[in-house]
């Protein structure tokens, strides 16, 4: 028996390596047959339907660095956006014209439009295109913070984009003449008018029609000149990740401000209330994650002193006898500063009024209930200690001479 034992312990050895082996086999089979689903000749759609900011741009850029991975053999841009933030545009441009595969812009679906920044993303395509019921255009720059240039200022930025989309539009062979209009007086212009001027190479119903109009398009590549071949391509869509998100959730104007006042709120909490921990700690976060998001924003840093005085005023309430005064002034500051934080001509850009009014109204309420609590709780008198039983009534329970309970 133990002869019989000692021979069947390298039989059990041996299958056991036999069944790990089979498992990893059928684990790398597994592994190989997902990658070539995900690889092959097929098209990468990614769809930019927001502002222009450095989340859009990093998603485009990964997108791009996804559908060269997956060897797609085109990568569609779908736009609607109403500009945005010049860096974020460049950084895109820079993306699409730098790609080693072959990038169509659509400005699509009807309804949509290439506003502002967007004007130059279309431009830098391989090929541009747009649905019917879109329009472009509008691409003068516009200061953030709702100050006016002054002349140098402003020539010197028209002069340095127009520069640009000139040579944009000469490198895709596309009407510099009106890209520099659309940069110095802000025209705008239909799908079908942009096919007329060739602004645009085509005017596509939908993305059905699309690639049905580019099969056999000449592209520039690397390796010269060839022709789309997409008959019978399956299209795959680019997924936001969890970091994509993020950045592109808080790079939203409306966010970044609604987290400042959140962390602003926290943090007047806790002062005012020592001690309570979880309110500092959420105000704390939210607050470097909208200076985190004021770093990706053109914001008037006038705006954000406003509001940071606005929080100081509310919190001095609390300590100097004004009969209101000082928040009145907090009103008046986290008000102005608001409308100031970001007042661009891009609706995309700043905040919105169904965001503001609200936010302000809320916070306000919220930093004059926290102070009359504060002031009330300064104000009452003393329950525990000897100062609470100061006024007392007292039941002599023994003799008090002159001590006693």
């Amino acid at each position: 028996m133990w002869l019989a034992a000692k021979l069947s312990e390298p039989l059990r050895l041996r299958r056991g390596f036999s069944f790990l082996a089979g498992l990893i086999f059928i684990l790398l089979m597994t592994y190989g047959i997902s990658l070539s689903a995900e690889t092959g000749e097929h098209i990468k759609v990614i769809r930019i339907e927001e502002s222009i900011n450095p989340g859009t741009a990093a998603f485009l850029a990964r997108g791009t660095q996804q559908a060269v991975e997956d060897e797609a053999v085109l990568l569609v841009v779908q736009l609607d956006t109403p500009g945005g933030l010049v860096s974020s545009m460049r950084t895109m441009v820079k993306t699409i014209m730098n790609a080693p595969l072959p990038v169509v812009v659509y400005v699509s679906p009807s309804g949509a439009q290439a506003a502002s920044a967007g004007v130059f993303v279309v431009m830098a395509a391989d090929v541009a295109a747009m649905a019917p019921g879109t329009n472009i255009g509008a691409a003068h720059p516009v200061v953030a913070g709702g100050k006016e240039m002054d002349e140098t200022m402003d020539t010197k930025m028209v002069n340095d984009l127009v520069a640009f989309i000139k040579s944009i539009a000469s490198k895709r062979g596309r009407n510099a003449d009106w890209a520099e209009e659309a940069v110095r007086k802000s025209v705008s212009i239909t799908a079908e008018e942009a096919l007329r001027l060739k602004v645009v190479d085509l005017v596509a119903q939908d993305m059905d029609d699309l690639l049905l109009q580019l099969e056999g398009w000449p592209v520039q590549t690397k390796e010269g000149e060839k022709k789309l071949s997409l008959k019978g391509l399956s299209t795959e869509g680019v997924e936001e990740n969890l970091r994509d998100k993020i950045l592109k959730t808080i790079s939203n104007p409306n966010i970044a401000y609604l987290l400042m006042l959140i962390g602003l709120a926290g943090l007047y909490f806790e002062l005012s209330h020592p001690g309570a921990i979880f309110p500092g700690v959420i105000g704390g976060i939210s607050l470097i994650l909208a200076f985190y998001a004021f770093q990706t924003l053109s914001v008037n840093y006038a705006g954000v002193l406003l509001i940071l005085l606005g929080a100081i005023l509310f919190l001095l309430e609390i300590k100097v006898t004004s009969y209101g005064l000082l928040s009145i002034g907090g009103v008046i500051c986290l008000t102005l500063g608001s409308i100031m934080l970001f007042n661009t001509g891009t609706t995309g850009l700043r905040v919105s009024w169904s965001v503001l009014i609200p936010a302000v109204l809320v916070i306000s309420g919220f930093f004059m209930a926290v102070a009359f609590l504060a002031i009330r709780a300064h104000m009452a008198k003393p329950r525990t200690g000897y100062q609470g039983l100061i006024g007392e009534v007292a039941v002599a329970k023994e003799s008090l001479a002159p001590e006693g309970k």
